[in-house]
């Protein structure tokens, strides 16, 4: 009887230390799997990390295009402000004409009267004439260049427009933008969730085996499956949005000066 049950000893230690050298091998390759997602995991958020800070740095510069369109226009309305008080003083120097008008219709009726003075005071009165003349041409002169000099400022007010508009544009896109790489970012967090659930369900199954537990294991890898499915269509549709958003941007002509 001793006989029979000696050899047998051996065998099923020698089995015993085959299975765990073959859990220990298995457990290893998991770790190492385990270290291989972690480091791309670890990629990812370094290549968000620098998209993140680019994009910020984007909005720094138009927020300083926003300020400088600000002093242009307050430039502007400064310009706009002189040119007012220079109407004002046009229009003082038009009433002081007026007035002098009136002084000579006065002194034309006083001619009329004195008609013996009208003919010595005839070659004066065309000579004062003359320089109201000179000075009404003057004036002329001059209201024609700030006629002109408005017209220009208004070119320039309306190019200054339209450029603001260009950049409102770029803004929105680079706001959708922005709201698609976010979206991403989720879609992305959702797949590192699928992953893991794959990871802990293929680890409880290898772990316990087939028991009643294995339907909540192939619960889990089903439901990390279809967050992973989920993850990736998404990933897939905000990566297309945010390369549509991209050429637009190249093209954009409000952001010409900026890229």
């Amino acid at each position: 009887m001793s006989d029979t049950t000696i050899p047998e000893k051996p065998s099923e230690i020698l089995q015993a230390i085959k299975t765990a050298l073959r859990d220990t091998v298995t457990s290893e390759e998991k770790q190492v799997h385990l270290l291989e997602e972690q480091n791309a995991l670890a990629k990812e958020r370094t290549h968000t990390t620098s998209t993140l800070l680019r994009f910020s740095s984007d909005t720094a510069r138009l927020t300083e295009d926003q300020t400088a369109m600000a002093r242009e226009r307050t430039a502007l309305t400064r310009a706009q402000t002189q040119l007012s008080t220079r109407s004002t003083e046009l229009a003082g120097i038009r009433t002081d004409l007026a007035r002098e008008r009136t002084s000579l219709a006065e002194q034309r009726t006083d001619v009329a009267i004195y008609r013996t003075e009208l003919a010595r005071q005839r070659t004066h009165l065309s000579a004062i004439r003359n320089q109201l003349a000179q000075r009404r041409n003057v004036l002329a002169s001059e209201r024609t260049d700030l006629s002109h000099t408005r017209t220009v400022l208004a070119r320039e007010r309306n190019d200054l427009a339209v450029q603001r508009t260009f950049r409102a544009i770029a803004r929105t896109r680079l706001s959708l933008q922005r709201t698609h790489l976010a979206r991403g970012r989720t879609y992305l967090a959702m797949i590192r969730t699928g992953l893991a659930f794959l990871v802990l369900g293929l680890t409880l199954f290898r772990y316990f085996g087939l028991s009643i537990w294995s339907v909540f294991d192939g619960l889990l890898v089903a439901f990390s499956c279809v967050l992973i499915v989920f993850g990736l269509s998404g990933y897939r549709a905000s990566h297309l949005a945010d390369r549509h958003y991209t050429d637009l941007l190249v093209r954009d002509p409000g952001l010409k000066d900026l890229l």
